[in-house]
């Protein structure tokens, strides 16, 4: 045993803590676990002892950068089917919202999700979640809203949740039904949030995979009123509320977020003044999506300097779905998020790991590297961390950290 009980020590590496806006970089640093959780943080000249009496297993990186493992808080991985047609279709000229009335959009990925088997449904999801490994990702979202039923909207939840087995990284599925009016419902929208409130989500809420529930509030989908609906029975069943808020319309989505106490808002290409103040108020975090914003070609970006004056935390994901946001390369997202929605680097990876956590209700046990948070690390083959953001290649993680232990990342059992 050794004398301070810790397992691991990684020294000769430099911590970017994430706990402060400037990333809380501890140069010439260490970090120990003891079981699933950091033991100590700090400089490596300030440790008590020699490593190799602190530890029985010490990890000498080579002046490497050490993060928080990321984590991915809105995606959509979970689905059957493609769209590489409508990506054609976008081409020619065709708007996301034109495709959508026409049948297109996500209610082709509904056809295709319910026609397809749990094996198929995990064998592509897990593909999916293993590119996001492969980038750092320890922690991932995802949500359902491809079933748009009952029996397909649990079993999506089921998918996620399982895919825990298949890769390194925990796993936060979403109720997602108010994704889009399915077709049988096209003429009783009332009947399907009435299912939605009476049937899927105390279902949702029996199976328990679910840790929180979400609504797209747009004109092609719901109404604020409807959205609304949703997210308080999903509040009042002990979920958190997160929300598509005013994506491709300000439909007052910011506002509405922050008048249910929803933990975020996201997408806010539109989002109002009045909305970001709400927001602010009550402490709706932000998640930025540049991923469907550059694959849907939009004109507007969010209000980014509204949302940094405003004190707003601001998260980042990839929105990793089938048709607005095809994208699991996390490098592309931070290279987005920084040149076409214009965060800094820090802000950027700080809204993969600290913000975003804290999306998921996780922050006080993961995002930041803190004594008594969980073991879940990445270590960056870069000279500087605003590498991960301006250069556009193959991930330049060199190792991941899974609850205290080195795990391969990608993985696929």
């Amino acid at each position: 045993m050794s004398e301070s009980g810790w397992e691991r020590l990684w020294t000769d590496v430099h911590l970017a803590t994430m706990t402060d806006p400037s990333m809380g970089i501890v140069p010439g640093g260490a970090i120990a676990a003891s079981g699933d959780r950091i033991a100590w943080v700090g400089r490596a000249a300030d440790l008590p002892a020699e490593p190799e009496r602190l530890a029985g297993d010490v990890i000498r990186c080579g002046g490497a950068w050490l993060t928080p493992g990321l984590i991915d808080c809105h995606t959509h991985i979970v689905y059957g089917g493609d769209r590489t047609r409508e990506f054609r279709r976008r081409l020619r000229g065709e708007s996301y919202a034109d495709i959508a009335r026409a049948g297109g959009g996500i209610m082709s990925t509904v056809r295709a999700t319910r026609g397809a088997s749990n094996e198929e449904l995990t064998a592509g999801a897990a593909a999916r979640a293993a590119e996001l490994s492969a980038w750092g990702v320890t922690t991932i979202e995802v949500k359902s809203g491809y079933g748009l039923d009952p029996e397909t909207e649990l079993r999506m939840l089921e998918v996620a949740a399982g895919l825990a087995r298949h890769v390194p990284a925990d796993i936060s599925p979403t109720l997602l039904a108010a994704h889009a009016v399915p077709p049988e419902y096209a003429h009783r929208r009332r009947d399907y949030v009435r299912l939605i409130v009476d049937e899927i989500v105390p279902a949702a809420r029996e199976q328990g995979h679910a840790t929180a529930v979400d609504a797209f509030c747009e004109d092609i989908a719901f109404t604020p009123e409807e959205s609304r609906a949703v997210l308080e029975a999903g509040i009042a069943a002990g979920l958190g509320g997160r929300l598509h808020a005013d994506q491709l319309s300000d439909f007052g989505g910011g506002a509405l977020a922050a008048s249910v106490g929803a933990r975020s808002a996201d997408h806010l290409e539109h989002v109002s003044p009045e909305g970001v103040r709400a927001m602010a108020g009550a402490e709706v975090c932000a998640v930025l999506l540049p991923g469907a914003a550059y694959t849907l070609g939009a004109d507007r970006r969010p209000p980014v300097a509204s949302l940094r004056r405003a004190g707003v935390t601001m998260a980042l994901a990839s929105d990793a779905n089938p048709g607005s946001s095809p994208i699991t390369h996390v490098g592309v997202i931070l290279n987005l998020a920084c040149i076409l929605f214009g965060l800094s680097p820090e802000e950027a990876l700080l809204g993969f790991t600290a913000a975003a956590a804290r999306v998921l209700g996780l922050e006080r046990d993961r995002g930041t590297l803190e004594p008594g948070k969980r073991a879940d690390l990445a270590l960056w083959n870069v000279a500087d961390l605003a590498e991960l953001c301006c250069r556009v290649g193959a991930s330049p993680l060199k190792a991941l950290v899974k609850n205290g232990d080195p795990v391969r990342p990608g993985l696929i059992m």
